[in-house]
């Protein structure tokens, strides 16, 4: 088998020095070497005793000999290897195509461990910058570190060539990829914050996120493809003309001038036809002259829905106000003579089948109604929505209708038998908006819950969804493209081929450094903790064995045991090397909201709904002491660093302070005017800082409990707060979806951390005081590097003045996300010149730009 084949060729670098990767690209950039395999083997045959290249003076004669040999014997064994790789599969394919799936997962497993088969490969990546005869194997290469999640972060890929490959989820934050060509190259998910991205050429990208087609800044009401879907049509809500818009170029040109106002624009399945509503009349123009055809006498209230047959003989429409007694009219295009019209119903949506003989339509009582175009007789009535139908599509051929209802579920039926053939549920809205793609295999849906989804139409199952974005949609005619709201294009089939990669399937309550910095664990509504490697966001370990909603976890301070407490009343105490239960402390009478580790990791803390806070002792699993004072939920329980004090936030809106030696009640402080959710000391004992659903942060002494210092700026309430170890920085997560990094010394606000698309729930630092871990709403954990000092040097001495603006963005950004939605990110992105396009040819730098990437000719 192929991958058998390449494995053992793979094995043979096993005793390599893997300095000799670095060596050969400088030796090759060096001598300006485009055949390294016809260099090299020409090379090592010239060796001789004097090579100063590599040789360190002061050696003895035989430590030459022998350093010389060695020299030889690798860089035979890397040529070799070479030689078999330009052959074979590996640099002729995309191992990141379907076809490859398993033998891929194969691979993985075999080397993911293997230190110099990775280095190997980072090499093929960049020798493509050199010999375009490894340019496949080397994108191969990189696919492969991007799926074993190796630290690929701060690396130079300066001049790499890449094509025919996916980079799905690459973490590149920092890396230098100026000069690097990429083509036919998936993106989606990709970290580029911070990379330097100095003339590159990046083109016929893919990418899972929405692109912004700029429409001069007006105001788009309708819209719709032209069948080669390379143009759209559009107006907007101004007295303006019909414009056509070239996707590629953004090249926009008048189609139809009116004076009057138009409302909305559509156009026939056959391209032949665009009609437009406004003033009580439907215009019929011309695509391809944009002349006008005919008016059609429409409605004498506002036009609700429309629609073509497939074959742009027929025209419906739909007229009324919203909950109004509608009319529906039937026209015939060629002639522009009314077929007929239906009176007095209650209708939603309309949609004509493809051959043009049935009209379905739906309303706000339920049902949805068949009608025969030649007669106006109802044909059928399909029931089983238990609200009002607001959208219906016809399937391309014309044998099953799809409806999406305000019950928040999307229903199939067979036309032929009128029954239900399936149900989709997923949304948590009304759905508002449903449109098959043109070959039927794919069904879109938009909804008031703010998602667009894809749903496959055999099998029923979710293929991709979209948070945030509008309710409309439209595919284009050649199905590669989703259009929603105003405008914004998908790559359907980039979305569709989506992984799904690690993380949690629900909000993220709690996350947590472990001791020695290398972990992150989180806790989630998922029911689920995970341990994840800082470094590279592999998930190492899934710990399941709560039953409901993981509030809050926290590692020992030797770091072998984690403590996890859940709203199934329970907490529970993991072997972190095992990942086994090593105990479950039972006791607590409702949900428990917190747990604590005592600094000498002999006593755990527990607060809980049921307003009191218990001590148990970690080794026998029995409980020491029950702490009642609060009258309401306890909400965080905290151990000072010195070990001598314990601090309780309560919904009671008090803080208590207890003493950890002898567990009495000591300072009661009271400030906050709601709900205390957090609590946190600082390094030295001295300080508490608290944060409430008031959105304030307090700063508490804790030898007087008076209150030092409020701290304002947030938005919503305050569920998280943290101390850096250094004492320098405090941080704060909140409802307002950020998170703010304070001044200890003067209160004042040093930095605002944008990037979750939720509520912020966790924030914790790294204890080396660099880096912050958060949780979200968002089903996301995001690491940011809090302290990078990074200095990133110019090609142009032009632009040093201005990179020097941008050294605070660059090291407030978020070097690694965790989810199983990936997103795109290019926060403080360098990009000088170059070129950045799709598939469709579209310039993708406003799409950078909007993540926070810098344009440095616009700040020239």
């Amino acid at each position: 088998m192929l991958h058998y084949d390449l494995l053992c060729e793979l094995k043979s670098l096993e005793d390599i020095d893997t300095q000799i990767f670095n060596l050969i690209i400088e030796m090759l950039i060096k001598e300006r070497v485009s055949d390294s395999l016809k260099f090299l083997s020409k090379y090592s045959s010239q060796l001789h005793n004097d090579e100063q290249f590599f040789l360190v003076d002061g050696l003895e004669p035989f430590q030459k000999w022998w350093k010389l040999d060695a020299l030889k014997s690798n860089i035979k064994k890397i040529t070799n290897i070479l030689q078999y790789i330009a052959e074979h599969d590996f640099n002729k394919s995309n191992y990141s195509s379907i076809v490859y799936k398993s033998m891929k997962n194969i691979l993985i497993k075999k080397i993911s461990k293997k230190e110099k088969i990775i280095k190997f490969f980072q090499f093929l990546v960049n020798l493509t910058s050199i010999d375009d005869k490894f340019i496949q194997g080397g994108s191969n290469s990189l696919h492969l570190l991007v799926e074993m999640k190796v630290d690929l972060k701060q690396q130079s890929f300066e001049n790499i060539r890449i094509r025919n490959t996916s980079l799905k989820g690459a973490n590149l934050v920092r890396c230098d990829l100026s000069g690097s060509e990429f083509d036919n190259v998936i993106i989606s998910g990709t970290n580029l914050s911070s990379a330097k991205l100095f003339n590159c050429k990046w083109i016929n990208l893919r990418i899972n996120e929405e692109i912004k087609i700029n429409c001069n800044n007006f105001n788009v009401k309708s819209f719709c493809f032209t069948p080669n879907s390379k143009s759209l049509i559009y107006c907007s809500s101004f007295n303006k003309p019909i414009r056509l818009m070239d996707i590629r170029t953004g090249k926009i040109n008048t189609l139809i001038t009116r004076k009057k106002k138009i409302q909305s624009i559509f156009n026939s399945l056959n391209g032949t036809v665009v009609a437009s509503y406004g003033d009580n009349f439907i215009y019929l123009w011309s695509l391809r002259t944009g002349k006008y055809i005919r008016k059609l006498t429409a409605h004498e209230s506002n036009l609700k829905e429309r629609c073509f047959s497939s074959d742009g003989s027929t025209l419906a429409s739909v007229s009324g106000q919203l909950f109004d007694n509608n009319s529906i009219q039937i026209w015939e295009v060629k002639t522009g003579l009314q077929k007929f019209i239906l009176q007095g119903l209650d209708v939603c949506s309309i949609c004509l089948s493809p051959d043009g003989s049935t009209l379905a339509s739906s309303s706000y009582d339920n049902p949805i109604c068949l009608w025969d175009v030649k007669t106006g007789q109802q044909k059928a009535k399909l029931y089983g929505h238990s609200r009002a139908v607001y959208s219906i599509c016809y399937s391309p051929d014309g044998t099953t209708l799809a409806s999406g209802s305000a019950d928040n579920s999307i229903r199939l039926w067979d036309v032929k038998t009128e029954q239900q053939k399936a149900k989709l549920d997923g949304h948590s809205n009304v759905v508002t908006s449903i449109c098959y793609s043109p070959d039927g295999t794919t069904l879109a849906s938009g909804s008031d819950d703010k998602s667009i989804r894809l749903w496959d139409v055999k099998t029923g199952e979710k293929k991709a969804q979209w948070d945030g974005f509008d309710q409309s949609i439209s595919f284009s005619p050649d199905g590669t493209t989703l259009a929603t709201g105003s405008i914004f294009l998908w790559d359907v089939k980039t979305v569709q081929e989506e992984n799904k990669l690690d993380g949690h399937q629900n909000s993220v309550f709690s996350v947590c450094f472990s001791p020695d910095g290398n972990k992150i664990a989180s806790g989630s509504s998922d029911k689920s903790i995970c341990i994840w490697n800082v470094k590279t966001g592999e998930q190492k370990t899934k710990l399941i064995g709560h039953t409901d909603y993981v509030r809050q976890i926290c590692f020992s301070p030797d770091g072998s045991t984690l403590a996890s407490c859940s709203d199934d009343n329970s907490i529970r105490l993991w072997d972190i090397m095992t990942g086994k239960q090593k105990a479950k402390l039972d006791g607590h009478a409702h949900f428990v909201y917190s747990v604590c580790f005592s600094p000498s990791g002999t006593t755990l803390a527990s607060g809980s709904y049921d307003k009191s806070i218990w001590l148990w002792d970690v080794n026998t699993g029995q409980q020491n002491a029950k702490l009642d004072g609060h009258t309401h939920f306890v909400n965080q329980v905290c151990f000072s660093p010195d070990g001598t004090t314990l601090a309780s936030g309560s919904s009671d809106k008090s803080i208590l302070l207890w003493n950890a030696k002898t567990k009495q009640k000591g300072a009661v402080l009271n400030g906050h005017e709601s709900s205390v959710l957090s609590v946190c000391f600082s390094p030295d004992s001295t300080l508490l800082a608290s944060g409430s659903v008031d959105v304030s942060i307090r700063l508490w002494e804790v030898k007087t409990g008076q209150q030092k210092a409020k701290l304002d700026g947030h938005l919503g309430t305050v569920y998280s707060i943290c101390y850096s170890p250094d004492s320098t920085t405090l941080a704060s997560g909140s409802e307002d979806r950020s998170i703010r990094l304070w001044d200890v010394k003067t209160g004042q606000q040093k930095a605002k951390l944008d990037g979750h698309s939720s509520l912020v729930y966790s924030v914790n630092f790294s204890p080396d005081s660099i880096t912050l871990v958060s949780g979200s709403d968002d089903k996301s954990i995001r690491l940011w590097d809090i302290k990078a000092g990074q200095k990133i040097l110019p090609l142009d001495i032009r632009y040093k003045d201005i990179l020097s603006q941008f050294q605070q963005s660059i090291s407030n950004i978020t070097i690694l996300r965790i989810s199983q939605n990936p997103i795109f990110q290019a926060q403080s992105a360098l990009i000088l010149k170059g070129e950045f396009r799709n598939y469709q040819g579209l310039d993708l730098r406003p799409l950078f730009k909007s993540k926070g990437s810098y344009i440095l000719e616009d700040c020239v």
